[in-house]
């Protein structure tokens, strides 16, 4: 199959819970944008938002695990390829475009590297078809301005996505108790000048928004983004000839070299509404400000056949019910992701709400490591598990809401 012009590719960038697939969503209902092809990466081990982004039959979507920025055989090309060779058999109907979606973590640089001419060299014939029929063509970077400013103070790869962008969604602007805490935007957007002085910025919820324009193909010049820009990608060629940039022999990424860890539950019961309640109180508890994101699909016994979904960013926790299951796949499946949170601890956790034995449980509680690693929220929490009496007494904060999917 001949391509005249190469196809336009978006990459769709953000911190984890900062409005990326919500915009999508949107996105992907939009008439103008039939014939869109999608890339979502994940970080860890099981892939849930491929089920909660809506894919018309029109269009075609690719998902991959782990983390684009972090993949040693240039996965952000292995994925074009793919769509590319799928589309020339017609395997898959043609596409316009295609937008990439990665994970909150993600530093852009290496991926930009892979997708630009002067990045990293083309080595083979899968990366010379990609060069010649995919061509970038704008980054969006949606920011959360209700926690923008504590992120980037914690997380690098943040000040990094919000570098690289030649286009700024705020997104969130529309909470009211949380927006009104937040600096005002007036504060804000100086200082999201000092970092990108180029990128168009635009609020998700004013009144002039344009989505359709938001991802409009245009010419995206990294060297246009500012010498920190182009100093980063530089960084990036000269560590990947080195062989530094990605996972090393051991198999690390470079966020687990920062104590950032992905940790993925899958249960196949339906679990109980009381205990997920407890086990997502227990969890913020025990993480305090080292739980990143937690995110997941959950059957709940008192009505199996209408997943839950929870979206966590730290302190924050949305739940809304589904009409029905997205996919054949109805296990609950969970990611809990976390910076030095213990990974033993939140498995413990999540088993024992899942219902094991109660002898099982009883030697949980009594696991000295248990307890000194839990803490006293922790061990507090299982005994309410363990103890009906107990549990009488405890009234989660959290309730389970059958709201519909929110909008933002």
């Amino acid at each position: 199959m001949k391509i005249d012009q190469p196809i336009p590719v978006t990459i769709l960038t953000g911190f984890l819970g900062s409005g990326k697939s919500t915009l999508l969503n949107e996105l992907l209902a939009s008439e103008a944008f039939a014939d869109t092809a999608v890339i979502i990466n994940e970080f860890g081990d099981i892939s849930i938002d491929h089920d909660l982004v809506r894919v018309n039959k029109r269009e075609l979507m690719v998902t991959t695990t782990g983390c684009l920025c972090c993949t040693a055989a240039s996965d952000i090309r292995s994925s074009l390829f793919e769509l590319y060779d799928a589309m020339e058999s017609k395997a898959v109907p043609s596409f316009k475009r295609v937008i990439v979606e990665t994970t909150g973590l993600a530093d852009p640089a290496p991926i930009i590297n892979q997708i630009t001419p002067g990045g990293l060299p083309a080595v083979g014939y899968r990366d010379h078809v990609v060069a010649r029929c995919f061509r970038l063509s704008g980054v969006v970077c949606a920011i959360d301005v209700t926690m923008i400013e504590e992120t980037m103070e914690r997380h690098f790869e943040c000040m990094k996505q919000l570098a690289f962008a030649d286009c700024v969604v705020l997104t969130k602007t529309d909470l009211g108790a949380e927006a009104a805490a937040a600096p005002g935007l007036s504060g804000l957007l100086p200082k999201i000048r000092q970092i990108n002085a180029a990128a168009a910025i635009v609020d998700r919820h004013g009144n002039e928004f344009d989505l359709a324009a938001v991802f409009a193909p245009r010419r995206y010049v990294p060297s246009e983004q500012g010498a920190d820009v182009e100093g980063w990608l530089a960084l990036e060629v000269a560590l990947a000839q080195q062989g530094q940039t990605h996972n090393d022999a051991t198999g690390a990424s470079r966020h687990a070299a920062t104590g950032i860890q992905s940790l993925a539950l899958l249960e196949s019961r339906p679990v109980s509404p009381q205990n997920l309640a407890t086990f997502i109180e227990l969890l913020k508890a025990v993480g305090g400000p080292q739980l990143l994101r937690l995110k997941g699909l959950v059957g709940l016994e008192d009505d199996p056949e209408r997943p839950l979904v929870v979206h966590g960013v730290q302190h924050a926790i949305q739940q809304y019910r589904l009409p029905a299951w997205p996919s054949d796949d109805r296990r609950t499946r969970m990611v809990v992701i976390a910076h030095g949170l213990d990974e033993a601890v939140v498995k413990s956790l999540f088993t024992a709400i899942t219902g094991i034995s109660a002898r099982a449980k009883a030697q949980l509680v009594l696991t000295v490591a248990g307890l000194s690693v839990l803490g006293f929220a922790l061990v507090a929490g299982l005994l309410l598990l363990l103890h009906e009496r107990a549990t009488a007494q405890f009234e989660p904060p959290l309730v389970i809401q059958n709201a519909t999917r929110p909008q933002r």
